[in-house]
């Protein structure tokens, strides 16, 4: 029987979404829920419990503050944890504002991003001790953003056989679906680069080549008016016009793809609005997120019963860690998106940097699928971001604001090197709460 541990429980969504996939397969199992927020837990437990108890599903649950205290016989390890929560998130993004930096989303890369893995990358190094402490033979998956740097520094910190998950490319394989007016299961496609900027390079419908249509889509989407575009998430007319320069489609899509970018995006200009105000709002992302939150606080701690179709599958981050344990467990050799070492998978990448590329999931585990070299140009938009990963995870393992300043110079949001020194010591004063090894 599978036992998963869930750290970074608090983040109730996540919790909600893998207790339906639980649910829905039907296996027994044990869940322990972790969060170093006691409240954030006792909202995670009550929903938890409230689930099982009307699907009646044969799932053990439990809850600490205390990861130790469950880790040991864990068979599966599912980190969500984000270090400070919202409150820090915000600031990663409102205080480059002050600098003319404008961030739709701010935890992948821009000073947001660069920000944010000093606060993740020690957090997650620690836990990353205790599972090869005390549960050496688990899967172990990270959900936590900025994914390359995590998952680069609990590597090289521990030497853990961390595996990154997004649902980025599964999300953006749907998209591509629609638009070629087929369903995703006859798509067959190659994504390869880095999590939030990883290039679908190869697609095919029921074994024909579909690039032509889809350059043929993205010919008609850059020659839209404004006034035609409904949805920016939708549209992603950035995305399809990087497809029609390099030959492949970008995902996560423009909310995302634009940060890898920012010299295009001068004080946050974009297709005559603003990124992270009036496009990909970002303080409409967070009172989303706390609305959310406070909705399912109150669900869990009411003595409400839940609709009868609460736990039924939805979508979000969680999608398909459930069904890749079953193909790993049951040696099914299904393909996923997954986040590991450069061993040769992508050859033109550099070796040990931290790709997101598909995987075959069997009794080995996940194994990375050897890919066809990429294009220059696709390298290109790459190579420089590896070698930030690399900084920043230096900068967080050593405590060196040197290295958050080199960072944030190699990232390019930052017009100038005193731009980029003064927006470093400002990030590391208002999130010093959260940085013991600059103290």
């Amino acid at each position: 029987m599978e036992k998963y541990v869930l750290i970074g429980a608090g983040s109730a969504m996540f919790t909600r979404g893998l207790m339906a996939d639980m649910i829905r397969q039907g296996e027994p199992c044990e869940l322990a829920l972790v969060d170093i927020d006691a409240a954030a837990l006792r909202v995670a437990e009550r929903l938890a419990h409230k689930m099982v108890a009307l699907s009646g599903a044969p799932i053990k649950l439990s809850a600490d503050t205390d990861r130790r205290q469950v880790l040991s016989g864990a068979t599966v390890v599912i980190c969500t944890i984000g270090v400070g929560g919202r409150r820090a998130w915000e600031q990663d993004v409102l205080v480059p504002r002050r600098w003319g930096i404008y961030q739709p989303v701010g935890d992948s890369v821009m000073p947001g991003g660069t920000s944010r893995a000093l606060r993740m990358i020690p957090a997650m190094v620690d836990i990353a001790r205790d599972v090869v402490d005390l549960a050496p033979d688990a899967l172990f998956f990270n959900y936590g953003n900025p994914m390359a740097p995590v998952c680069r520094a609990v590597r090289k910190a521990t030497g853990a056989n961390i595996v990154g998950l997004c649902h980025g490319v599964f999300g953006v394989a749907r998209y591509l679906a629609d638009a070629l007016g087929v369903g995703v299961s006859a798509l067959r496609y190659s994504a390869v680069g880095m999590n939030h900027l990883t290039w679908f390079v190869d697609v095919r419908v029921n074994g024909q080549d579909a690039m032509p249509r889809l350059r043929q889509i993205a010919a008609e989407r850059k020659s839209a008016r404004e006034d035609e575009i409904s949805s920016f998430a939708e549209f992603a007319p950035f995305s399809w016009h990087l497809l029609e320069l390099f030959g492949g489609f970008p995902a996560a899509m423009d909310r995302h793809v634009t940060e890898f970018f920012p010299q295009f995006f001068a004080d946050g200009q974009y297709y005559g609005h603003r990124l992270g105000v009036d496009a990909f709002s970002f303080e409409g992302t967070i009172a989303s997120g706390d609305r959310i939150f406070e909705e399912m606080r109150s669900l869990a701690l009411s003595d409400a019963p839940l609709s009868e179709d609460y736990f039924q599958s939805i979508g979000g981050e969680h999608e398909q860690v459930i069904e890749i344990v079953q193909s790993i467990r049951q040696d099914v050799g299904r393909v996923y998106s997954a986040n590991l070492p450069n061993q040769g998978q992508v050859p033109n990448l550099a070796q040990g940097a931290i790709v997101e590329s598909p995987a075959v999931a069997d009794g080995a585990g996940l194994r990375p699928i050897t890919q066809p070299v990429l294009p220059a140009g696709i390298v290109g938009t790459l190579a420089t971001r590896l070698a930030w990963v690399d900084t920043v995870v230096e900068a967080a393992l050593e405590g060196s604001t040197t290295k958050f300043v080199e960072a944030l110079i190699l990232d390019g949001a930052c017009r100038s090197i005193e731009v980029a020194e003064q927006l470093a010591h400002e990030l590391l004063r208002v999130q010093a709460a959260h940085l013991p090894q600059f103290s």
